[in-house]
């Protein structure tokens, strides 16, 4: 059985929904087909789970330290976590989402196919290629027509050699999110995004965490400044960081319900031992079975090559989110959903500029940026002056608790433009806004400083760190 639609979606991630629901909005009739749930990587086992999570372990430290604001309660010393309570409470937030997108869809009349959709190629039928097969169970196949396909199927964990995943005892992101009981010592390979939120999260749940990290710097594509004070701040609550190092998958040995792996780290090997490992080091696009070959699409390391306004070799056929070479993040995905969209429905569009993307990282403490930090900005030739700004001269930050971390602005000497702003610190993941705001009206430092923050705000250490790039601070 055929069918004809405007828009097929293969893929109901966070990119594929929002691309279908605007789709819808314009008119079009609309397909979506998902082999998995509606809302994909984003809400099932990435954004919105692990920072539910993170809420939780929030929480149970605010508890265990309320002594410190005055607040005491007999109660308070036998505070205990109930895990399992925890994932609950994270699973009925995700229920509670994918049913708002259901709603949705059903509000614009979006078709939802269940099943893993495969791209055909042209026919003597079908003119052109981009026709999307389902499979459905007893029947023959159902045949989705597009006049536009857009693929959104996202991405899933990365392995190592010689650690392949079996969610057991070598866990995924995803094994993670599954877990009905904390292990009581945990390895993360991997010092980036992922890893480090988790590494945050167990050390507040009281998991013994050690991070084995390639590069010589955690969180490696933020500001080098971000990441010391990140490590600075993971190693005062224990957990144990060892940047530059290099794992040994071969060297795994399971043994009395541990499991041991080697690194090299500084020319020397040492041996690691743990209940768990989690292996965080990145991504892998889901291109292969798609049916790519069927088309004349192009493919470059892994990932889906396309223009400006996200459209791949085949002009008719769109692809958005972890499939192609930009950043990996929920809000990416989205706005290249809307971007291709429009521009199939003929809309005049605006590529976007990546460096206007904010990135968060929901650790404890917070760190968000966007555009470029202080090396990136050197690296690309700009004469760089910097402001830079502690939370613990900020009143706001002092009232709420911990205020380590600080804002860290990066501009041009010579146009006085903003290049970057860089957070550490509490609500840093909220605070970017307002420098997300300011890239996009291409505002310089100055002006940020001179817009009249409210006393007593976390905002007003990015309004002094502004300030600072030409030495005007009150307060710094």
């Amino acid at each position: 059985m055929s069918k004809n639609y405007d828009v097929v979606v293969l893929g109901g991630g966070t990119g594929g929904y929002v691309a279908a629901i605007q789709a819808a909005k314009n008119g079009q009739t609309v397909a979506v087909v998902e082999k998995a749930k509606i809302g994909g990587t984003c809400l099932h086992q990435g954004c919105i789970p692990t920072k539910a999570l993170l809420r939780s372990a929030e929480v149970f430290q605010t508890v265990k330290k309320a002594a410190d604001f005055g607040v005491e309660s007999s109660g308070l010393a036998s505070s205990t976590l109930n895990f399992l309570k925890v994932q609950e409470r994270k699973q009925s937030i995700v229920d509670q989402l994918e049913r708002g997108i259901h709603g949705l869809f059903k509000q614009g009349n979006i078709d939802l196919y269940s099943g893993e959709g495969t791209i055909l190629g042209t026919s003597i039928f079908e003119p052109k290629a981009g026709t999307v097969s389902v499979p459905v169970a007893g029947q023959d196949n159902e045949m989705l027509v597009p006049k536009q396909l857009i693929i959104a199927t996202g991405s899933r964990p990365k392995a190592l050699p010689g650690l392949p995943f079996d969610e057991d005892t070598i866990l995924s992101s995803d094994g993670m999110l599954a877990l009905k009981q904390l292990p009581k010592s945990l390895i993360i390979i991997g010092g980036g995004v992922i890893g480090m939120e988790w590494a945050s999260m167990l050390c507040d749940f009281g998991v013994a965490v050690t991070v084995l990290e390639y590069a010589e710097q955690i969180i490696p594509n933020e500001d080098r400044e971000i990441g010391k004070e990140l490590l600075r701040s993971l190693k005062k609550r224990q957990v144990a960081i060892y940047p530059g190092a290099a794992v040994s998958g071969e060297s795994l040995v399971r043994k009395a319900g541990l499991v041991a792996v080697d690194a090299v780290i500084k020319g020397k090997s040492q041996t690691f031992t743990a209940e768990k490992i989690m292996v965080s080091v990145g991504r892998l696009a889901n291109i292969e079975t798609i049916g790519l070959q069927n088309t004349k699409i192009e493919t470059e390391k892994g990932f889906i090559k396309v223009n400006q306004v996200c459209q791949t070799k085949e002009p008719h056929i769109y692809a958005i989110g972890d499939i192609i070479p930009t950043a990996q993040l929920a809000h990416v995905a989205m706005h290249e959903g809307l971007l291709a969209v429009n521009h199939l429905s003929g809309k005049p569009v605006t590529p976007l500029d990546y460096d206007d993307i904010a990135k968060c990282v929901y650790t404890s403490p917070e760190v968000a940026s966007i555009g470029l930090s202080e090396e990136q900005a050197k690296e690309r030739g700009f004469a760089v002056k910097t402001g830079k700004f502690n939370f613990r001269a900020n009143g706001k930050a002092l009232v709420n608790g911990p205020a380590d971390g600080f804002v860290k602005v990066v501009a041009d000497q010579v146009t006085n433009d903003l290049l970057g702003v860089s957070i550490i610190g509490p609500h840093a993941t909220d605070l970017i806004s307002e420098a997300a705001l300011a890239r996009f009206l291409d505002a310089t430092p100055w002006e940020i400083g001179q817009t009249i923050h409210p006393h007593p705000t976390l905002s007003e250490a990015l309004g002094e760190a502004a300030l600072m790039v030409d030495g005007l601070a009150i307060h710094g």
